[in-house]
């Protein structure tokens, strides 16, 4: 972590507190799992993706913007989509100049909506380690300012208010289910509940980074593919989210890339949610049977994205 930044409960409340007038406070939809032909518990599902710019991401956009001096010329950021989706829409509505480079492989929708943000658009890469290095060489040519879809203090405290936010609406939960990919998200929300409740990380098996975090004691490189790439498959989890997630994670699953592919089916047909690839893992988790709550055990899951154009409306 660095020097002076903690990411704890009073840093998240703070930065709530500062990025309150810009988010949405996201809908929670309480269910029983047996609506999706598994055994009766009652089950809540955070609706992320609700959120403006279609993700959690649009949190910790604002708390980067907010929180951080940002020069005249601007801010940039590197993205498989949903980050600099939200950088955009946060740079817009704050009138900064804004520049983003994003994946090859980025989905349709989540290009369509950085540009209809206003922000300048670059696009080119296979991995999101591409885009980093290109949004870097950019950052020293411009003088622009960086903001890091993960690994940034900044960015770990806004996504640390979807735990503070759910905590309010489910204050009961024993367990929930998160969404890894570069670790932002699952980072932000285990330092907020601080192991008050069992917080899961579900990742692909195409892209395990904290899987493989975990094993080796320390960041490693891991595969980055399957379907959730242009979300959930940095070349590594985050050197600052790592030590908060092995301190407080309870443990991660894997999911297969068909699995997610259901849950994303399962989720439209029975509440009519639309979830992109990388939003649905978590809820694939408990669908495919990777995580088997016990009797009487309070679950929650994170639908964190929606940028996508799998459904069709006919």
């Amino acid at each position: 972590m660095q020097q002076g930044h903690t990411v704890d409960r009073d840093a998240i409340a703070a930065a709530e507190r500062l990025i309150r007038p810009y988010i949405r406070r996201t809908p929670v939809i309480e269910v029983d799992a047996s609506d999706f032909g598994l055994s009766p518990f009652p089950l809540c599902c955070k609706l992320e993706m609700t959120q403006h710019a279609g993700s959690f991401k649009t949190r910790g956009a604002f708390a980067n913007l907010l929180m951080r001096d940002v020069p005249k010329p601007g801010v940039v950021a590197a993205s498989g989509g949903n980050h600099g989706a939200a950088v955009a829409y946060a740079a817009m509505k704050l009138g900064i100049p804004a520049k983003i480079f994003v994946l090859s492989i980025s989905s349709a929708a989540k290009i369509r909506r950085i540009r209809d943000y206003g922000a300048e658009l670059v696009v080119g890469g296979d991995r999101y380690a591409d885009a980093l290095a290109a949004s870097e060489e950019w950052v020293a040519r411009s003088g622009t300012l960086a903001i890091h879809a993960y690994d940034q203090h900044e960015t770990l405290l806004g996504q640390g208010t979807v735990g503070l936010e759910l905590e309010q609406q489910a204050p009961d939960l024993d367990t929930l289910l998160v969404a890894v990919g570069g670790g932002g998200l699952i980072g932000g929300i285990a330092a907020w509940y601080a192991r008050r409740i069992r917080v899961i990380g579900v990742e692909p098996e195409a892209s395990p980074t904290l899987t493989k975090a975990i094993a080796a004691g320390r960041p490693v490189d891991a595969e980055a593919g399957g379907i959730a790439a242009d979300s959930l498959a940095p070349r590594q989890v985050g050197e600052l989210v790592y030590p908060i997630a092995e301190r407080m994670v309870e443990r991660v699953v894997l999911v297969t890339d068909d699995a997610i592919r259901e849950a994303q089916r399962a989720l439209w047909a029975t509440l009519r949610a639309v979830a992109e690839p990388g939003g649905a893992a978590a809820f694939a988790a408990l669908l495919s049977g990777k995580y088997e709550p016990a009797l009487g055990e309070r679950v929650a899951a994170v639908l964190c994205g929606a940028n996508t154009t799998a459904v069709r409306f006919e």
